[in-house]
């Protein structure tokens, strides 16, 4: 089950780990969307989990970050890991279903106190997996844009819309120092691990310096319905209840995720099968929080990104996108903030 170049690393990771070389039990794991192998092991009758590399990438960053956030208990407690070799050992968590009530104001403290940390290393633009990808002016973005265009996914009216609002949004949103900070940067539900009692972050593979409002508008649309529940998310995030222009640049980058996805699911996806039964946006969100929904299928990526296309086309319509745009621009042209298109 472990590939046998990798044993002899394992053998060892269990030796400095225990002080032993061989578990009792082992199952693999195949939850979630990771080219990583993951296994369930069970060493001197505990469960562990056992995650192997199989990428060419260098881990030293997603293994620094990850001891950083166990370290202050956001993450399982890292038991072994070896960048040479590729491979992790940390506490397994056997999950339980997480209440979205709950999630609510588990999440955003958790946030607060991740972001918290010294600061983490940055990537370069062209390597960020978020939504603040489309917000760097390079040729990784550039590419992208343009093959996305070649594509053809969407009809020429939406498809010059989905454009119009990328580049307005582009355009106000800032590049802010004050706002960079230690980023998980791959917050989704199979990244959130609650054991009953406690919540915990796994997979620390994307984790960054990165815009704080990226990891609070990713998970949103799982857990924030309505105004209220918006005000108690960002209050337990901040400390206080949130300031109007606070709330306008969680906004904006709810709507600048809503672009990342819709370009990056319906380029992942493929044709749709028409029988597939409609849903609402927060109801397909409640589906995928419930494991009721595979974005592995290439149609459900299809769905998921046509749900944050008409969701962005429905909020852009509100007169809070355009009040969000003028509070936040307005702040930046005040002080002279750097902006990011």
């Amino acid at each position: 089950m472990i590939p046998q170049e990798k044993i002899a690393a394992v053998t060892q990771g269990l030796h400095e780990a225990f002080g032993v070389t061989t578990f009792e039990d082992i199952r693999m794991l195949t939850k979630g969307h990771t080219s990583a192998m993951v296994f369930r092991i069970v060493v001197q009758g505990s469960p562990y989990l056992l995650r192997v590399i199989m990428r060419a990438d260098d881990p030293t960053r997603h293994y620094t970050n990850m001891r950083a956030a166990a370290d202050v208990g956001l993450a399982p407690r890292v038991w072994y890991s070896s960048v040479a070799d590729k491979l992790a050992i940390t506490d397994f968590v056997e999950p339980v279903p997480f209440p979205i009530t709950a999630a609510l104001v588990r999440i955003p403290a958790a946030l607060r106190t991740l972001h918290a940390l010294t600061p983490f290393a940055g990537v370069p633009h062209h390597i960020n997996t978020t939504s603040m990808f489309l917000l760097h002016k390079g040729p990784a973005r550039e590419g992208f844009l343009e093959k996305f265009q070649a594509a053809n996914l969407l009809a020429e009216g939406e498809r010059e819309e989905l454009f119009a609002v990328y580049h307005r949004l582009a355009a106000a949103y800032p590049l802010d120092d004050r706002d960079m900070v230690s980023s998980h940067s791959d917050m989704k539900p199979d990244n959130i691990v609650f054991d009953g009692h406690r919540m915990w972050l796994v997979d620390w593979e994307a984790a960054i310096l990165n815009d704080r409002y990226v990891d609070l508008a990713a998970i949103a649309p799982f857990v924030v319905t309505n105004d209220m529940e918006e005000r108690i998310y960002l209050e337990t995030y901040f400390g206080q209840p949130p300031d109007p222009y606070q709330l306008a640049r969680f906004y904006l980058m709810r709507q600048i995720s809503h672009v990342f996805y819709a370009m990056a699911y319906l380029f992942l996806g493929e044709p749709l099968d028409q029988s597939e039964p409609v849903r609402e946006f927060g109801e397909f969100h409640r589906a995928i929080w419930a494991c009721k929904v595979d974005l592995n299928d290439r149609q459900m990526k299809t769905i998921y990104g046509r749900f944050h296309l008409e969701q962005l086309l429905q909020n852009i319509r509100q007169a809070r996108f355009d009040e969000a745009v003028r509070i936040v621009t307005n702040r930046h042209r005040q002080d002279g903030t750097k902006k990011s298109y």
